[in-house]
């Protein structure tokens, strides 16, 4: 059985809708971000730095895998699924998965810390971060000009950046005039296994930040 430690965040998010885009079995174990759970030895024990999600495989001698990518190149070379065949398949579906890591996740997580929890709002920071997320939506919008998808078919190089991109209204990022992107939003947010997967282990409306919860979400920054 595969156990999965997550939350409703868009790396959750990730590897949820790689798990039911598989359609395997899995268990879902809750981890409460609010009250630190996340930072406990037990959890430290599995995933040494303390964040979500992490997996473990009790068929493989109980291994395992945190870091949400290195989760889904986990999962789609178990199962054979979501990562091409060929070696060339292969790498270009693992270029856009690690520019969704180094690049969309870092830059819209920054915009969102800058924009919605910092204590002092700093204008410089706040546009950095808009205007670098806006400008990694024009790389993704001129890729899927050229294909429907990511790597050439579905992947988990979409499931990864989907993830992320379509929360842009909490980071107030727009994506007016970029109609591919537009396209491949909505396609990806329409197949069921999608639709599950945002709803693991709950669903969430991250646009919505109420006062009274800014404080335990500036926590989670520590």
């Amino acid at each position: 059985m595969l156990e999965l430690f997550t939350a409703a965040t868009p790396n959750g998010w990730k590897v949820a809708i790689t798990l039911e885009e598989l359609g395997v079995p899995y268990q879902v174990r809750p981890i409460r971000l609010s009250a630190g759970e996340q930072k406990e030895a037990w959890y430290q024990a599995l995933n040494p730095n303390g964040r979500i999600p992490t997996l473990v495989d009790h068929e493989a001698g109980d291994f395992v895998v945190f870091e949400s990518g290195a989760i889904q190149l986990y999962l789609a070379e178990r199962f054979g699924q979501l990562l091409g065949f060929t070696q060339q398949e292969r790498s270009r579906c693992t270029q856009w998965l690690m520019f969704q890591m180094s690049a969309v996740g870092p830059m819209m997580g920054q915009a969102a810390v800058f924009l919605r929890y910092a204590p002092e709002k700093i204008p410089y920071a706040i546009e950095r971060y808009q205007r670098e997320t806006r400008r990694l939506f024009e790389v993704l919008n001129r890729r899927l000009h050229e294909s429907e998808y990511l790597a050439g078919a579905y992947s988990i190089a979409d499931i990864a950046c989907w993830s992320w991109v379509h929360t842009h209204a909490f980071v107030e990022v727009g994506v007016e005039g970029l109609p591919d992107l537009q396209r491949w939003l909505g396609q990806i947010a329409a197949r069921p296994a999608v639709q599950r997967g945002i709803k693991v282990p709950e669903a969430v409306d991250l646009t919505q930040v109420k006062p009274e919860t800014l404080a335990e979400r500036r926590k989670l920054l520590s």
